[in-house]
């Protein structure tokens, strides 16, 4: 277990996810779980840090309404953010909240990390300030997953270009391996879409 802890430190140290401190007022304890390959995983247990935060109620789309817009559709690019949450910088002032010990330390996330309970609904903001004048005109954005759509090839390429210099303008990095070009149908939310 304290290997996997030593790796995990290791990489998000190298990558400048965070960086160690000597101390912090809302330092949280991490545990080990297996994941459903049999691998472990290192979490934080961010459960005080939660019990004390404001919860942020940000509105979601109804999956439903989003896939009733992709249906009447002819073409579809399926795009996915590679490690979503790491690519939202936590405020510099808030970043001490983020800290957790380990046998290596007292570390502090510059990125925002999992298990935040305000993370989903900053990262859903983050996504609509970025792309809330395409939303429901040529894309659908569900958290990391985003389909962008159009009634011929040409418009849907389109489309795709305007999407992919947003991504480029914000800094916004997507999974290229898990992404699916100029597709007549594929899965959004766990559905088939297609015209």
């Amino acid at each position: 277990m304290k290997e996997v802890v030593r790796k995990e430190v290791t990489k998000l140290l190298e990558a400048g996810m965070i960086y160690p401190i000597s101390g912090s007022a809302w330092v949280s304890p991490i545990q080990v779980v297996r994941k459903k390959g049999g691998m472990n995983r290192m979490c934080i247990d961010y459960r005080k840090l939660n019990q004390a935060t404001r919860k942020d109620h940000y509105p979601f789309s109804f999956m439903d309404q989003m896939l009733e817009r992709l249906a009447r559709q002819a073409f579809y690019y399926f795009l996915d953010v590679y490690s979503g949450y790491n690519q939202i910088v936590v405020d510099p002032e808030d970043q001490e909240k983020t800290a957790f010990t380990c046998s290596f330390g007292v570390f502090v996330h510059r990125k925002m990390p999992f298990g935040l309970c305000n993370a989903l609904a900053t990262f859903q903001r983050c996504m609509f300030a970025i792309f809330s004048d395409l939303v429901e005109q040529c894309i659908e954005i569900f958290m990391d997953d985003f389909s962008v759509f159009g009634s011929s090839f040409k418009v849907c390429l389109e489309n795709l270009n305007i999407v992919l210099k947003r991504c480029v303008e914000t800094n916004l990095v997507l999974n290229w391996e898990k992404c699916h070009f100029m597709v007549r149908e594929g899965i959004f939310l766990g559905h088939k879409v297609s015209q």
